[in-house]
C-alpha cells in the first residue's frame, strides 16, 4: 500500500472512530492537534535545513552512511568482546541484543503502522551537499536513531563509564538522520525513545539472568 502523508492523517482517522461523553466525534479535535504537530515537525525540519554549516556537511554524511546497519555499533561491541574483559563481553552480548530487538520492532510492526513517506527534502530546501541515498523503508519512526539509542543504553546500564560518550554518539546519529534529510524530527525522537525504552528493557533482563 502506498505511504500516506502526513501520519498524523491517518492516526486522526483511527481517533475520529471514538466518542466523548456528549457522544460527539473526536476527529475534529485529533485531527486539530495532529496537524498541529505536524506543522512545528515540518518547521523544525525546515530551520535544520537552513543552517549554513558547511564544515558539518562532510561529517554528518559520511556518520549518517556509515550508521546503516548498526555498523558503529557492531565494531564497538567487538572491541569491547576484545579487550573489555568479562564485563565488557556480558556488556556486548546485551548491547547486540538491544540492537536486535529494537531493529525488529522499529523497523516491522511500528513501520508498517506508521506508513509515512519521507520528506521531499529537495523541494523542504536540504542542501544537496548534505544528501545520503534515500532509504525505500517508510519514514517513521527512525530505525538509526532506535538502534542507536539501544545500543548506548543497554552497554551504558552496564558500563557506566561509557554512558556519556556512546550517547552524544547516538545522538549524533541522530541528527545526522534530520540533517541530511531522511527524516523529519518526529521520526528520530519517537526511534529513540523506543530505542531507549528497549535498550532499558534489554539490559534489565540481562540483569535478572545474570
Amino acid at each position: 500500500m502506498e505511504p500516506r502523508e502526513p501520519a498524523e492523517e491517518g492516526l486522526a482517522r483511527r481517533l475520529g472512530s471514538h466518542r466523548d461523553a456528549n457522544g460527539s466525534s473526536l476527529r475534529g479535535q485529533a485531527a486539530r492537534f495532529l496537524n498541529r504537530l505536524g506543522h512545528y515537525d515540518r518547521a523544525v525540519y525546515g530551520s535544520v535545513a537552513q543552517l549554513e554549516t558547511p564544515l558539518l556537511d562532510e561529517p554528518l554524511r559520511r556518520l549518517s552512511r556509515y550508521a546503516n546497519h548498526s555498523k558503529p555499533w557492531l565494531v564497538v561491541a567487538g572491541v569491547l568482546a576484545l579487550a573489555g574483559g568479562p564485563d565488557g563481553r556480558r556488556a556486548a552480548r546485551t548491547g547486540l541484543v538491544a540492537v536486535g530487538t529494537t531493529s525488529l520492532v522499529v523497523n516491522q510492526p511500528l513501520k508498517l503502522a506508521g506508513r509515512r513517506r519521507r520528506p521531499d527534502r529537495r523541494d523542504l530546501g536540504v542542501p544537496p551537499d548534505r544528501w545520503v541515498p534515500m532509504p525505500s523503508s517508510t519514514s517513521f519512526p527512525s530505525g538509526h536513531s532506535a538502534s542507536a539509542a539501544a545500543f548506548a543504553v543497554a552497554v551504558g546500564d552496564l558500563l557506566p563509564a561509557l554512558r556519556l560518550p556512546l550517547r552524544i554518539a547516538a545522538g549524533a546519529v541522530a541528527f545526522s538522520r534530520v540533517y541530511t534529510g531522511v527524516h523529519y524530527p518526529s521520526d528520530v525522537v519517537v526511534g529513540a525513545l523506543a530505542g531507549a525504552l528497549l535498550g532499558r528493557w534489554v539490559s534489565r533482563m540481562a540483569g535478572r539472568l545474570r
